[in-house]
């Protein structure tokens, strides 16, 4: 049986190599889908779970992802930048599509881990601290409560990889300050701005400084060109996907603490929308306003995760009153 089958869902896997013993911490964290050792997987199978053998060589096959999260303060402190400084993933995803993930998690970190992949739609396999069946079990049970959305991403602009170091941590240091762009291996005429490091624009010796570089695309595109802008915190991370129907905003908090009050910016006119949390369900955006071409809203809390649908109003209500709605 293939790890696709546990992943049908679209969810991150957890590969659990425990034995029967650990079954009731399973039970109370409404974990019922597993990865397991071969030797394993008949046993849990017998026990109700479903469950898909996966060898530590298939695991070890995958391409590993670093935990996601907030470095520790002491790193920030010999910094050169008084940002805090986060490891999140979705650039990797971006710049290798389609290629199989694991993440080999510390404590505390396996619920953002989850989230992440989920958002960027990846197939993860998770290898989690036992003390976070809980927290993970949560969250995958959140999303699979979340109705399924084939949007495309959204891109401001393209950066043209040419597969170096450099151009990997100019990719971070974009996706860290929600610049949204796709990445191309060649410039693209979709994208009035195309950003190929160590061209005559960008030369090397610029894109060597990361940050001052990513200041210089986010000058170069301008704010309000800007299809996402998170305002007051440096620590959250989103990706937006949209048509003309709808758009889903997924939000990453990587800084390990709950954010009350978050303020967005998304372009374009939704007058409609509302946001799903872990633990608290449907949230109601406050301060709701469209204007100048984007729309504006604060987020009431956020702790990992949540998930923002947007919405144009409905076409009934653009219609002159006495007008009738034909089929």
């Amino acid at each position: 049986m293939s790890v696709l089958v546990v992943l049908a869902l679209g969810l991150p896997a957890l590969f659990w190599p425990e034995g029967l013993e650990t079954a009731s911490a399973l039970r109370n964290a409404g974990i019922d889908r597993l990865l397991a050792p071969p030797e394993r997987a008949e046993a849990w199978r017998r026990e109700g779970w479903s469950v898909t053998p996966l060898t530590r060589e298939e695991l070890a096959a995958r391409e590993a992802l670093p935990a996601p999260g907030r470095l520790r303060e002491q790193v920030e402190l010999a910094s050169a930048t008084r940002s805090p400084w986060i490891t999140a993933n979705g650039w990797r995803v971006q710049r290798q599509p389609g290629r199989r993930y694991a993440y080999r998690l510390p404590a505390g970190r396996a619920a953002l881990a989850a989230a992440e992949a989920f958002a960027y739609g990846v197939d993860a396999v998770l290898e989690i601290d036992p003390g976070d069946l809980g927290a993970l079990g949560g969250m995958l049970t959140f999303l699979s409560g979340l109705e399924a959305s084939t949007l495309p991403a959204t891109a401001d602009f393209a950066v043209v990889d040419d597969g170096s170091p450099v151009t990997g941590e100019v990719m971070n240091l974009l996706a860290r300050r929600n610049l949204l762009y796709e990445v191309v291996s060649a410039p693209s005429l979709r994208f009035t701005l195309n950003v190929q490091p160590g061209s005559a624009r960008y030369p090397l010796d610029e894109a060597a400084n990361p940050a001052a570089f990513a200041l210089r695309i986010r000058r170069e595109l301008g704010d309000d060109a800007r299809s996402l802008r998170v305002y007051g915190s440096e620590v959250v991370l989103g990706r937006l996907t949209a048509k003309a129907s709808r758009a889903r905003l997924h939000l990453l908090n990587y800084g390990g603490r709950p954010i009350d009050a978050l303020r967005i910016r998304v372009k374009g006119t939704w007058p409609e929308g509302e946001a799903l949390v872990p633990g608290l369900g449907h949230v109601k955006l406050l301060d709701h306003v469209v204007r100048d071409g984007a729309t504006e809203f604060t987020l009431p809390v956020l702790d990992v995760y949540a998930v923002v649908d947007l919405r144009p109003l409905p076409v009934a209500t653009h219609l002159r009153p006495g007008s009738q709605f034909r089929r």
